[in-house]
């Protein structure tokens, strides 16, 4: 139903202002989708809290143990531009750790999907994470500012960078296999990357922030240091590439 609600909205034609601090567009379709998804998931579970993008915070979350973590379109600039690159991203978060998540492409018919503990799946089909087995050659999705030299004491490594204007849909093309790693450098809202995160892990990846700590969900201010997702050899040729000599814990 929010693919439906969401692809009722021409693009282009939605009206569209921008947030306050440069926090970027959002439409009519972000809001629609968000009361929609805000109505059916808390009247489901009254005792989560709540996290999303176009909603208000309030200090009420941090004392819940369960939250439900969301963004209800990931990706609004290609949602203007009437690109089908653009997600619904639903995950929840229980003591920090998200168990369950799911990311929808409603313009190409993809569900990614993923329960701790469960796997990840694309349509239903099982998902494994690239097996390329070093940095050299691989292929990341990361914004070009990623490429500055500032990030790489050792150097630019040799990858082939890739970029989708949707942070949801990056992860969910890393626990494909698709792409073998993703990387942002940037403070990186929790309701982007929340479900993206789980559904990479659970296709037997890794996923840490840009200094390889685990990730924890549901902070006060609900911002990531950054985000690496990939496999594991990968991953840890990028710790390495960054600066931070000791892998990540499995």
């Amino acid at each position: 139903m929010a693919g439906r609600i969401a692809t009722s909205f021409v693009g282009s034609a939605a009206r569209r202002w921008d947030k306050p601090g440069d926090a970027g567009p959002v439409t009519e379709a972000d809001l629609a989708v968000n009361a929609y998804l805000e109505t059916v998931l808390r009247s489901a579970r009254p005792d989560y809290g709540w996290l999303s993008e176009e909603t208000e915070d309030s200090s009420d979350r941090l004392s819940r143990d369960t939250v439900f973590i969301i963004d209800p379109i990931d990706g609004t600039r290609s949602f203007v531009e009437g690109s089908r690159t653009w997600a619904h991203s639903v995950a929840v978060a229980h003591k920090g750790q998200v168990t369950a998540g799911a990311i929808y492409l409603p313009l190409r018919g993809m569900l990614y999907a993923a329960a701790r503990g469960q796997g990840a799946t694309l349509n239903g089909a099982p998902l494994t994470v690239s097996r390329k087995e070093d940095l050299t050659g691989s292929d990341v999705l990361a914004a070009k500012p990623m490429l500055s030299a500032q990030h790489w004491p050792l150097g630019l490594p040799d990858f082939n960078r890739a970029h989708r204007p949707s942070l949801a849909y990056r992860l969910g093309l890393v626990g494909e296999g698709r792409f073998d790693a993703m990387l942002t450098f940037r403070a990186t809202w929790e309701w982007d990357v929340a479900a993206g995160s789980l559904i990479v892990e659970e296709a037997q990846g890794i996923c840490t922030d840009r200094t390889g700590a685990q990730l924890l969900f549901n902070n006060a201010t609900p911002q990531l240091n950054g985000m690496i997702a990939a496999g594991r050899n990968v991953h840890s040729d990028l710790m390495v590439a960054l600066g931070h000599s000791l892998p990540p814990s499995a």
